[in-house]
Order: structure tokens, then C-alpha cells, then sequence
């Protein structure tokens, strides 16, 4: 034969190693033959079709019993491969090792997983080692089998609800992705084999019918598909196969979307991009990491999970496979990072599973590192394939794709709430819009969220002067500074204070930015000192910087820094506090190469309070440092 199918190497080893026996019933033998013209060809159903002729003429006619065993295991009917594999070693005084093997891994793959330890054992004890991948790939089954055998006597809870009709068809509807408000979701929809995304916005608690993304996305020729969306819904990176402008046979694009309509995809481009596959990507919260699919050379299997990040310039950097914490000598794929930043869902084949690709959990550790992957468990887990789950941004619930009794079809989108232990880490969102305060239009503003602790940027983007929409999330467990910021504007301040067990509701903002004019006031909700000390604490570089960056930017603008306190203590006391903390804000800003004509503080003490100072929370409110524009 010119052409031998992969999946029937496995049948050549076994008759490498037994006696060659063909028929002496010539009918037998004649639809033998006809079966290897059809292998020749890869026509699979023709070939089992003449094969069991020929074993119905001569029921002990053992290469056409082999071929079934391998054919059928090849298209994954496994019951039907088991029962050839056991007839097989039936005729057998001492049987190949490899047919314990083949048929180990038919029942390991059909969930007969005791019986698939013992046959897989016996291969394991018998095989005479001259292939170290066999065997080693022979263990890995094994100690699938002992993990799915204790894993199914402690089952996880698991009721999964289709989404209904709103979002599934007759169609293949899959690989669902959602953004941190849980308000959007976008989806693969396969109609007559070309693939392409759809929408669905919540409205009432409700998801409404999904209607084609957009159609600068979506084409008629090519197919898109295995997604990932940004928190807050403004950037789609997707996978493009076989486009023109494609470096490898699939590619990773991404769009942006401007305002309400989403902008032309682009090619990420290398090094992201390669010669080879390059698919299934997932973006950090913050952006600034894309994590992704790769067969590219220097991995550790065939498939491995990959990571790039973006650097101050705007562009990716050479990717850096994720290595032997999550990768494994087989494939790793779909990845999907929560919106915490830190918990990693992935599906593989090479970590002990269920017997096929599982679903598992990883967490970033302090140090960069990943924690060992934990098996999601059985039944999230089966002897079936088991991959792109994603997970809701409070955590409580999965979404995945199955073909499943209840469904409307082809593959359905389902969900079901994640197991607590399985479940990522708490996070919260701010959300909101950014008007001009007199106007009410819509502004084109900067808005950044910054970790206080780590001084890492947890959001940084613009708003589109179509709808002025922002939304960045913030796991709990750090304290974030949050600006907002335009042209020709006062900025907007705010300090969120997310400590571990902190709310989890939403912050909902509108914000109204004032422009340049004498005699506006802003608060600074980001410039910290410590009780009773003028000292500027680290965690107010932030603040300050924007400050900088707004006097840079208005040359003419002149202002006062204003320190102010509450009412503890004796007035002469907190007004030198309120100076000396002014100054130090001053001070700092002239360190910055801000001219000093431009700028004067004064320290009010508590003559000024914005709230009352009858509990803890007022006081906080008037301890505040603040300035005022003297001149534009």
C-alpha cells in the first residue's frame, strides 16, 4: 500500500509480533483484500464493512479480526473494538502484548476503567520495552485508571442547564466567552460548515436571542472561532485559519471595539504568530498577557499552552512556553484565565484524568509560579473529551459545551455551578460612563486602575465619545487608585479599598468631568499618609503622577494644594498637620520639575469638612488633600 493510516499502526505491531495467519476459506480471503484497497484509501466504513465478511466466512481468521479491533478503536466505537480485541486474544495461546494494550485503552476510553487497569497492566508486565513512548504512554493510562477509579467514589455536584433557545439551535453552538458584568456573551455558532460569532446581551436577568457579531468579523469564506473577550467586552481575540494574510495555517486576530460597532480584526502578527498552529487564546484581565495554543517547536508535547506580554510600546513579546507546571509530554489546550487574574482552567490529555482530555485548575502562586493542576473531578470529567470551560466572573458557575440529552441539536451551551473548592478568587468590577459635566456628551477619556500594593496597571484604556463605557475589574485583596481623565479636564479620583472578604458587589460610576476653570476644587483620594505624619506614603506615586502629568499638560495652570483634617485633636495641631501634608504634595511636585510659581499650598485643618465628623467613615471623608485651580 502507498498510503497506511496512523491509526492502524498499532494492527502492523501486533502482526509484527505474532505469526502472520491468513485464511484458507477463499471467500474469506477475497474480502480481505477488498478491505485493503478500501484502507489504501482510508475509506474506514467500506474497510470494517468487507472485514466482517470476511470474518463471517472464516470466524477465526485473525488478521481481519485484528483490523476490526484497530479500525473501530480508530473511529472511536469502542464497544465494538473490545469485542474484536477479546475474540482476538481468545485465539491466542499466548497472546501479543500489544492487543492488551489496544483493548486497555478501548475500555479505559469507554469508562471500563477496572478492566482497562487490568488489561493495561498486563500489557505494562508483558512488553518488552523497545519503544520507551509506548510504555510510557501504556503508564500514563494506568494511572488514568487509578485516578478515575477513586475519583467516581466521591463525585462532585453537578446539574448542568442548557441556556436555551435564546442562544441554542439545531446549529453547533460552542466555546462560549462572557464579559465581567456577566451582561455579554459571544459565541461559536457552526451553520453548513462555516463558522461564525454571535452575540447576546442579558436584559431582565434574561439572555436575549443572539444575533451575528459583526460583520467585519464574521465572513462567508473563513471560519472564526475559539475566542476570548476582554473583561469589559472592547477587545475579541479570536483564531483565523487558512486567511491570506495568515502566517501559519491558524492565527490569532484580534478587534477592538469602537464606540458600538467593533473595528477591523488584525493579525497579531509574529512572534505570536508562527509558521505553525497557533490558536485558543485567552487574554489576562489586565491585557497585558495573552495566553495561548501552540505546536510550535520548542514545547514540551505535541500541543502546549504558551504565554506573550505586552509591552510599554504596544507590542508582544516572544512567547514563553508555560513549562512542565502546566504543560506535559502530551497536549494542553484550551486555556481560560479568570477574570482574578490567577486561576487557569486548561483542558489536557497528559495529566491523570477520566481517560481523555479533562478539565483542570491551576492558580498562580506569589512567586509566579503555577500550582499543580487539579483534576475538576468526576462526573465535570468523563471518559469523554472535556474542554473549553470558562467561568463566570463571581465564580459560581461554568459554562461549557456538550451534546447532551436535553439539547436543541447539534453541541449546546450549558452552565452549572462550580464546586466551591473548584471555584477562583472573588472579584469585583467598577463600571460606569464619562460625560462632560455641563454638555452631558459623552467624552473620550483615559481611565486606570492601579494596584496600590503591587503599583502594577490593573486597567488602562479609553472610553469611545459614542457611549463613553468603561469597565475594569479588580480582585479582591489589594487596594486600587482609580482615575478618569480627559483633555481640557479636572480628572476624577477614587480609592477602593478591597481588602480580603471585601464586597463583591459592583461599583457603578457616572462620572462628570469639569473642565480647566479658577475656582474648581478636586479631591485627591489617592495621596496617603499615615496617622498624624506628613510623610507621603509609596502608595501615592500614583495619584501624584496624574497630577504631574495634568500640569504638563495645561503649561498655564496654576493651583493650590489644600490639606485638610478632621475634627480630633486641637485646632492648632491639625491646621500645621494639614499644612505640612499640603507642602509635602508641593514638594514633591517641584522634585517633578514643576515650576513653583505655579503652584501654592495652605493647610485648612478641619475648617473645611465635606461631611460630618460623627463617625469613622465621615472623619475619613474630610482627612483628605485636595487642590484648587487658581488660574488657567
Amino acid at each position: 500500500m502507498k498510503r497506511i493510516s496512523v491509526a492502524l499502526l498499532l494492527y502492523f505491531l501486533i502482526i509484527a509480533g505474532v505469526k502472520a495467519q491468513t485464511s484458507t476459506v477463499r471467500k474469506a480471503m477475497a474480502s480481505f483484500e477488498e478491505a485493503q484497497v478500501h484502507l489504501n484509501d482510508n475509506h474506514y466504513v467500506e474497510a470494517i464493512a468487507a472485514l466482517k465478511e470476511a470474518v463471517k466466512a472464516d470466524p477465526a481468521f485473525q488478521n481481519a479480526i485484528l483490523q476490526l479491533a484497530e479500525l473501530n478503536r480508530r473511529i472511536k466505537s469502542y464497544e465494538e473494538a473490545k469485542g474484536y480485541y477479546r475474540k482476538a486474544i481468545e485465539l491466542n495461546a499466548q497472546p501479543e502484548p500489544r492487543m492488551y494494550y489496544g483493548l486497555g485503552e478501548c475500555e479505559l476510553f469507554s469508562g471500563d476503567y477496572p478492566n482497562a487497569l487490568q488489561h493495561l497492566s498486563l500489557f505494562i508486565s508483558k512488553y518488552p520495552g523497545n519503544d520507551p513512548a509506548f510504555l510510557a504512554r501504556a503508564k500514563k493510562y494506568q494511572k488514568d485508571c487509578e485516578f478515575a477509579i477513586e475519583a467516581i467514589k466521591t463525585p462532585q455536584q453537578y446539574e448542568p442547564v442548557n441556556l436555551g433557545p435564546q442562544i441554542n439551535t439545531a446549529y453547533r453552538d460552542y466555546f462560549p466567552a462572557i464579559t465581567a458584568d456577566n451582561e455579554t456573551l459571544i459565541f461559536s455558532r457552526n451553520i453548513d460548515g462555516n463558522e461564525d460569532f454571535f452575540l447576546s446581551k442579558k436584559a431582565n436577568n434574561e439572555w436575549a436571542t443572539a444575533l451575528p457579531l459583526s460583520s467585519k468579523i464574521n465572513t462567508p469564506q473563513f471560519n472564526e472561532g475559539a475566542q476570548s473577550i476582554s473583561p469589559d467586552g472592547l477587545y475579541l481575540f479570536f483564531t483565523g485559519c487558512n486567511r491570506p494574510n495568515g502566517l501559519g495555517r491558524c492565527d490569532i486576530y484580534v478587534s477592538h471595539k469602537e464606540g458600538n460597532n467593533w473595528g477591523e480584526p488584525f493579525n497579531l502578527g509574529a512572534p505570536v504568530n508562527s509558521a505553525y498552529w497557533e490558536s485558543q487564546p485567552a487574554i489576562s484581565p489586565d491585557g497585558n498577557t495573552l495566553y495561548f495554543v501552540s505546536n510550535r517547536p520548542g514545547g514540551i508535547g505535541g500541543y502546549d499552552i504558551w504565554k506573550s506580554n505586552l509591552n510599554g510600546e504596544g507590542e508582544w513579546s516572544a512567547p514563553v512556553n508555560l513549562g512542565p507546571e502546566i504543560n506535559t509530554p502530551y497536549d494542553e489546550n484550551t486555556p481560560f484565565l479568570h477574570a482574578d487574574g490567577k486561576t487557569l482552567y486548561f483542558s489536557s490529555d497528559g495529566w491523570p484524568g477520566m481517560g481523555n482530555k479533562d478539565i483542570f485548575i491551576s492558580r498562580m502562586l506569589d512567586n509566579g509560579h503555577w500550582s499543580a493542576p487539579l483534576n475538576m473531578g468526576y462526573p465535570i470529567n468523563t471518559f469523554n473529551e472535556e474542554s473549553g470551560l470558562i467561568v463566570s466572573p463571581n465564580g459560581s458557575s461554568a459554562f461549557f459545551s456538550s451534546n447532551l440529552k436535553d439539547g436543541y441539536g447539534d453541541m449546546d451551551i450549558y452552565q452549572f455551578k462550580l464546586p466551591v473548592d473548584k471555584q477562583p478568587l472573588p472579584v469585583t468590577y467598577v463600571k460606569g460612563v464619562v460625560r462632560d459635566k455641563e454638555s452631558r456628551n459623552f467624552l473620550d477619556a483615559r481611565v486606570q486602575v492601579v494596584n496600590l500594593l503591587t503599583k502594577s496597571t490593573a486597567y488602562n484604556d479609553f472610553t469611545a465619545k459614542e457611549n463613553g463605557e468603561f469597565l475594569a475589574v479588580m480582585p479582591i485583596g489589594a487596594n486600587y487608585a482609580f482615575n478618569a481623565s480627559a483633555d481640557g479636564y479636572l480628572f476624577y479620583s477614587e480609592n477602593y479599598e478591597l481588602g480580603p472578604g471585601s464586597r463583591t458587589q459592583p461599583f457603578l460610576l457616572e462620572i462628570n468631568l469639569e473642565r480647566l476653570k479658577p475656582g474648581n476644587n478636586m479631591v485627591l483620594r489617592n495621596i496617603f499618609f499615615d496617622t498624624n505624619e506628613y510623610r507621603l506614603l509609596p502608595a501615592s506615586v500614583t495619584e501624584l503622577g496624574t497630577l504631574i502629568e495634568l500640569l504638563k499638560n495645561n503649561q498655564t495652570l496654576e493651583i493650590e494644594i489644600q490639606g485638610h483634617t478632621d475634627n480630633v485633636g486641637n485646632d492648632l495641631q491639625n491646621e500645621k498637620l494639614s499644612l505640612n501634608r499640603a507642602k509635602a504634595v508641593y514638594d514633591e511636585l517641584i522634585v517633578q520639575k514643576i515650576d513653583p510659581s505655579r503652584l501654592t499650598f495652605k493647610g485648612y485643618g478641619e475648617s473645611k469638612p465635606i461631611a460630618g465628623n460623627d463617625t469613622e467613615e465621615k472623619r475619613k471623608q474630610n482627612r483628605r488633600t485636595s487642590f484648587l485651580i487658581t488660574k488657567i
